[in-house]
């Protein structure tokens, strides 16, 4: 056994070149309304927006195969796989690059994001498979990481930095008694970085225990995207003020400081009885009851090779969401796609996807 860091593998940013993206169909009845049907729209909407760009693969049960294959565009792949549910960026793999251009992966312990202790559902042991099976589809170096953690609990700038929120990695119903030097110690062995930014909370609401791919991301090395509220009545308006402070007396793994960009929070959502009444009531540790707050925001998108794939949730602030990436991502087309049926889940486009990273120019 030998970890990534060892073997001179580390995780590339996000918008470095992709041989293509991974997405899981979605069916779970208590999670999806009505049957998943308008979460599997939703899931096709993304998935050909981001297969304009590059590949696109999507993995589907054996009982919704068909189903998936005959309502995808054809240029997308589809593989059966079982799966509990359907957030590829946190049950697949964490691609890597080594150091002679080969593909590896850190396959994390996952728990459904706290396991026993507040986890989301049970059982969860398909879920805990998936990584491993993508990197034995692409015969990628697999690294079964000694903990766990979610691919949306982490964001890499490529160049040796990571950013991570207490709230979620420090979480007792991860890793019971986990400590901080310790977990920093996995993140450098696992993915190949020298410094871990912290910060505290993640979006309100957030059931995932405050995933940083909903607070915080970098768009470039030494820029940083957060999630912003102006609103004092609001209770992200302190989470992003304690954020934006930590962002600014952080330094990368270059020495650099940090640019902090703001992207404003969304109009605040909130399931309707009508969403509510379409979810099978089960003993899941899920919330779906009508009133309850979405845990919306615009930094939880995707990178595509050319393009950027934003969630879009038909309220005043998508216009404003729009000219920010538009600012920051100049060269890559802007791309906004209804994604309240996605939210309602739990989660938003960048937590349905993983992007593997280009190697050795193959594609």
């Amino acid at each position: 056994m030998t970890t990534p860091r060892a073997a001179g593998f580390h995780m590339p940013a996000e918008w470095a070149p992709h041989a293509g993206c991974w997405m899981i169909w979605p069916e779970r009845p208590d999670n999806w309304r009505l049957g998943a049907k308008p979460a599997q729209a939703a899931f096709i909407a993304v998935a050909s927006a981001i297969a304009r760009f590059e590949p696109v693969t999507m993995l589907a049960s054996a009982r919704q195969y068909e189903n998936a294959r005959a309502t995808l565009p054809p240029e997308i792949r589809v593989l059966e796989m079982s799966s509990n549910d359907s957030w590829c960026r946190d049950v697949g793999p964490s691609f890597l690059r080594g150091p002679n251009g080969e593909l590896g992966g850190v396959d994390w312990i996952f728990n459904a994001w706290g396991g026993l202790k507040g986890g989301l559902y049970f059982p969860w042991d398909l879920d805990d498979q998936i990584a491993g099976k993508i990197l034995g589809l692409e015969r990628a170096r697999r690294f079964r990481a000694p903990r766990v953690l979610e691919g949306g609990a982490i964001h890499v700038d490529g160049e040796g930095t990571v950013l991570v929120a207490e709230q979620c990695v420090l979480n007792e119903n991860r890793n019971e008694g986990i400590t901080r030097a310790a977990m920093e110690a996995m993140l450098r062995d696992y993915l190949g970085v020298s410094q871990i930014i912290w910060l505290g909370n993640g979006v309100p609401g957030d059931e995932t225990d405050g995933h940083v791919d909903n607070l915080a991301c970098f768009v470039t090395p030494g820029k940083v995207l957060l999630s912003w509220c102006d609103d004092p009545a609001d209770p992200h308006h302190a989470v992003s003020r304690d954020a934006e402070a930590r962002l600014k007396v952080a330094r990368d793994a270059k020495g650099r400081a940090l640019e902090v960009v703001r992207m404003p929070m969304p109009t605040p959502m909130f399931i309707t009885a009508e969403e509510a009444a379409g979810v099978d009531a089960t003993l899941s540790g899920m919330n779906r009851a009508a009133g309850e707050r979405l845990a919306a925001s615009y930094v939880n998108f995707y990178i595509a090779n050319g393009a950027i794939i934003a969630p879009a949730f038909g309220v005043e602030t998508d216009a404003a969401a729009h000219g920010v990436l538009a600012r920051l991502f100049p060269e890559r087309e802007i791309v906004m796609v209804p994604a309240r049926e996605i939210l309602l889940g739990g989660g938003n486009i960048h937590c349905i996807t993983q992007q593997q990273p280009k190697i050795n120019d193959k594609v």
